[in-house]
């Protein structure tokens, strides 16, 4: 991510995802500024969603359960291009991501930072076996729409803030996710 000197850039927009310009990124979260965001859903051939449990170190959400991956676009980065950047960095895969949805949320962390984003949702499909980066990622695992659903019920707040609300947007007619 381009750096500036007090960190990475992350890109601000409005509600309706127009580029109104850049923060670093901290500052972003300390402030609660509306900035674009990636969330990444790969599932394999048995509709199986690949989770990963970030790492304890991450400056927040340390150690919840979450979607693939996800991250902030560079400025002048697409969407798109920073979804397939990620999942390679952070899960060590790649495959075809296709849009799926956006949402905007704001979550606000005992940490005192704050997650304003504009957020773009991408579904792929992998069969295989991800080589996580170990700084990125704690653990990860495939689970079915039936075990999502129980983990839901029994461990809402293993979870991160934007996982549950991604995931409906996410949720298609005649697919249970």
């Amino acid at each position: 991510m381009p750096a500036h000197s007090e960190g990475p850039l992350v890109v601000l927009v409005d509600d309706n995802d127009c580029e109104i310009g850049t923060c670093p990124k901290l500052a972003a979260h300390h402030d609660g500024r509306l900035h674009r965001a990636v969330s990444v859903f790969v599932f394999d051939g048995r509709d199986r969603l690949l989770l990963q449990r970030r790492a304890d170190t991450k400056y927040h959400s340390g150690g919840l359960w979450s979607n693939t991956c996800c991250t902030h676009p560079h400025p002048s980065e697409s969407p798109a291009d920073a979804a397939a950047r990620r999942l390679q960095e952070e899960m060590g895969l790649g495959c075809e991501l296709e849009p799926v949805g956006s949402f905007i949320y704001r979550a606000e962390f005992e940490n005192g930072l704050i997650e304003h984003e504009y957020d773009h949702l991408f579904s792929g499909r992998f069969n295989g076996r991800p080589d996580p980066d170990p700084s990125e990622v704690g653990d990860w695992r495939w689970m079915t729409a039936d075990e999502l659903s129980d983990d839901k019920r029994d461990r809402p707040k293993d979870y991160t803030a934007w996982f549950w609300i991604a995931l409906q947007v996410l949720a298609k007619p005649g697919r249970r996710v």
